[in-house]
């Protein structure tokens, strides 16, 4: 019987995968095929045979500057969800200090990052730094909603009995409040990873020497589109290997979670 299951198992597993890249090869065939009847020009849109010799053939430069982008999308990543949480945890202990920095963190929400990218390179630089910031600042605020929510979804019962047993504040939030609000975080980083890298290509439009973005941005201005279709594709593998590794990391960290006991049945 533990065979059969682990078998079956397999077979889901197998299928999750087989569907979606069957799915990205239809896609890909039928642009080839597209774009060679139609006889389009590959300065409008490039065939992706075009686009794949062009990533074999400067494999080291795609590398380099994707290095670059994702070094800077990890770092803004890490910094916005850590000043996100450290916001969330004074917020959901007190109802006077929510009502103060929330509607702080909702102005930067609204404010276009397109519209800051500019003013944080004439601040700090042609370095990484504003990149990291961009990518800290469009991270921030859903992980901040999110772990609101996680730290104050706390059991009620658990709650009442780490209490009248004299639990201090620190000792109900590492063993009661931070574990509710893990599911509600990861939930939040799988939406921010990709937006992350995004911060961190906004930010390298206006600095234009290293990464992804100074890629895409020259290849444009040059009408090299094999350059910038391979420059996207780049970007998108690291936001689906982003993607997968924090699906990876919720799955080792929430093994306990109902939410993951009921994906093994």
């Amino acid at each position: 019987m533990p065979q059969r299951e682990d078998r079956g198992r397999g077979a889901r597993r197998l299928v999750d995968v087989a569907a979606p890249v069957a799915a990205v090869l239809a896609v890909l065939a039928v642009w080839e095929i597209w774009v060679r009847l139609s006889g389009t020009p590959v300065y409008v849109v490039p065939a992706p045979s075009d686009i794949a010799a062009r990533l074999m053939d400067r494999p080291g430069h795609f590398a380099r500057h994707g290095a670059v982008t994702l070094a800077e999308a990890a770092a803004g990543f890490a910094l916005g969800c850590a000043a996100s949480v450290a916001a969330a945890t004074v917020m959901a202990h007190s109802r006077a200090a929510e009502r103060t920095l929330y509607p702080l963190a909702l102005l930067v929400k609204v404010t276009p990052v397109i519209a800051v990218a500019p003013l944080f390179v004439i601040w700090f630089g042609f370095g990484s730094f504003p990149k990291v910031l961009i990518a800290a600042l469009i991270t921030f605020f859903p992980v901040l909603v999110s772990a609101i929510a996680g730290f104050r979804s706390v059991n009620s019962g658990a709650l009442d009995f780490m209490r009248s047993v004299s639990a201090s504040t620190v000792e109900i939030f590492l063993k009661l409040r931070l574990p509710s609000a893990l599911p509600y975080l990861f939930a939040a980083f799988r939406i921010t990873v990709p937006l992350a890298v995004i911060g961190a290509v906004v930010g390298e439009w206006f600095t234009g020497d290293r990464g992804l973005g100074s890629v895409i941005i020259v290849a444009h201005n040059n009408i090299d589109m094999p350059t910038l279709f391979a420059a996207i594709v780049v970007l998108a593998a690291i936001g689906v290997a982003l993607t997968a590794l924090t699906a990876y990391a919720e799955g080792r960290t929430l093994f306990w979670h109902e939410s993951r006991q009921a994906q093994r049945r």
